[in-house]
């Protein structure tokens, strides 16, 4: 297990115990739920919540992974990762949102029917093993956002211990960080789906594309990068702070868009945004063609 409490810098005395006093709240909270069972991404707030499940009931919880063509290779190592480092056996089941006409369509609701396929899935093992729980990483942030998969945790009965218990981002990743979890300063990392603007269907081609271009970009120095699928052409946003060198590696970038299957990429100069994908595709004259 990781939790153990990590004393930082940054911590004063009262706001050490405020938030320790939190946490031991949200531990009896879950303690009075179990057994429970987490859906797992290996992200900040699911990685948080499984070690906080953990601490309250030891033994009774369990992590489940959805795995699909949306989950990139690197979201899924991480999960396998930091599963283990909790102490916690990672399940890992297929889910078939891919076989879904509404989600290929991507018509605006596409994560209901990811999550509805996640949590039918979860909803089936949970009854098998006798009435778990089920919960998932909601933070009181997320409820302000448009989130089509929060209606399908309500239709399964999935329950939002961090949004309900009201916990930010922003203590979520300090808590992590004081229980020594390696995700508390973890980007962002929703799945290789969202990068695709509603409208352009969803494909294993495509997805396949993002994943090729964005881990060639963090392997040029790029950790917060995303690939925003026009169809053929490759819109490309990473922080502010970052533009001029993306600028200065444009050469590498075309080339690696083509590998990756594009015919042509866009440096967008807006920089990286959540929510970027609903962006229009790039003018005409900003493409980069194959030659």
């Amino acid at each position: 297990m990781v939790t153990r409490p990590v004393q930082t810098a940054a911590d004063s005395g009262s706001a050490t115990d405020l938030a320790e006093g939190r946490y031991r709240a949200l531990v009896a909270h879950l303690r009075a739920q179990a057994p429970l069972v987490v859906a797992f991404s290996g992200g900040v707030d699911s990685a948080f919540l499984l070690a906080a499940a953990v601490d309250a009931t030891p033994g009774q919880v369990r992590a489940i992974l959805g795995v699909s063509p949306s989950l990139s290779a690197e979201s899924h190592a991480m999960a396998r990762a930091v599963a283990a480092q909790i102490g916690v056996a990672l399940e890992e089941v297929s889910t078939p949102e891919m076989e879904s006409a509404a989600y290929v369509a991507n018509a605006g609701d596409r994560c209901f029917h990811c999550k509805n396929t996640l949590y039918s899935v979860m909803g089936t093992l949970a009854r098998a093993a006798e009435g778990e729980r089920m919960l998932d990483g909601t933070n009181a942030d997320d409820l302000g956002d448009h989130r089509p998969g929060r209606r399908a945790a309500a239709l399964h009965g999935v329950k939002s211990p961090l949004a309900e218990l009201g916990w930010s981002k922003e203590e979520i990743r300090a808590q992590s960080r004081r229980l020594g979890l390696p995700t508390w300063d973890r980007p962002a990392s929703p799945c290789l789906s969202s990068r695709i603007p509603v409208g352009i269907p969803v494909t294993v081609e495509a997805l396949r594309a993002i994943e090729a271009l964005e881990s060639g970009l963090k392997q040029l120095g790029f950790p917060v990068v995303r690939a925003r699928h026009h169809g053929g052409t490759a819109r490309v946003e990473v922080p502010l702070g970052d533009l001029e060198r993306l600028e200065g590696l444009r050469g590498k970038v075309e080339q690696l868009a083509r590998d990756s299957g594009y015919d042509g990429v866009a440096l967008d100069p807006e920089g990286y945004r959540v929510g970027g994908a609903g962006r229009v595709a790039p003018a005409e004259g900003q493409r980069r063609k194959k030659e």
